[in-house]
């Protein structure tokens, strides 16, 4: 999740507290001190205001898996702001114990817990979002991970490729190579069993000649 937004989160918690207080403290006061207690509070109110906008536009530049869960929590908090914009309405049309009795009665302090507890399970359901947050980049890194060792040996079997190709390519020309020898071999034999014939012709010949030679000579 983004660090940003992260601190504009805290910020808003820490301050919508802090005017859960002040309203609390505020429905017992009279007077001047009442009202400065509320000027106090509208002044926390803009600022929480302009953390909500700042957490608005923070959570639509997020990535998708994460942004869903950024702008559920959001809307929380913007639900808590209304709460508390309502609270302090009240606070400020009211000057009365009566009046105020009148209101506690109606529920608004009743709604004033029910923020608190609110805001309490919207810091768990922060933390539980963190949680799956850190699960969801961890899986995403682990999927990373395999997918350049799946990159790695799809580059180890094409080079093994190329390798039984090359491989392939020279068997084949020293199968030529074997093929033209054979070739060779069978002409020269050829050649030889000619060249046999030839000389046994000749041997077969002079054998012949000398022996006339030798009748002659002896018939003289």
């Amino acid at each position: 999740m983004s660090q940003v937004f992260d601190g504009y989160e805290r910020q808003y918690c820490e301050i919508s507290a802090n005017l859960t207080r002040k309203c609390n403290n505020a429905a017992v006061l009279k007077g001047e001190q009442k009202k400065q207690k509320i000027s106090e509070i509208k002044n926390g109110l803009e600022e929480a205001e302009t953390l909500i906008r700042k957490m608005d536009l923070e959570a639509r530049t997020l990535q998708p898996n994460v942004k869903a869960m950024v702008l559920a929590k959001l809307r929380e908090y913007k639900n808590d702001l209304s709460n508390l914009k309502a609270e302090i309405k009240r606070l400020s049309t009211t000057d009365s114990q009566a009046a105020r009795d009148a209101l506690l009665e109606s529920g608004m302090a009743d709604a004033l817990m029910a923020s608190a507890d609110q805001r309490g399970r919207l810091l768990m359901s922060t933390e539980r979002l963190n949680q799956s947050t850190d699960r969801v980049r961890q899986s995403r890194m682990t999927m990373q991970e395999t997918e350049a060792i799946g990159v790695s040996i799809l580059e180890d079997l094409h080079q093994q490729r190329q390798s039984l190709l090359h491989a392939h390519n020279t068997l084949h020309g020293v199968d030529e190579n074997i093929g033209r020898s054979k070739k060779i071999l069978t002409g020269m034999s050829r050649r030889m069993n000619r060249n046999k014939w030839i000389i046994g012709s000749i041997v077969a010949i002079l054998v012949v000649a000398v022996i006339m030679i030798l009748y002659f000579k002896l018939s003289h």
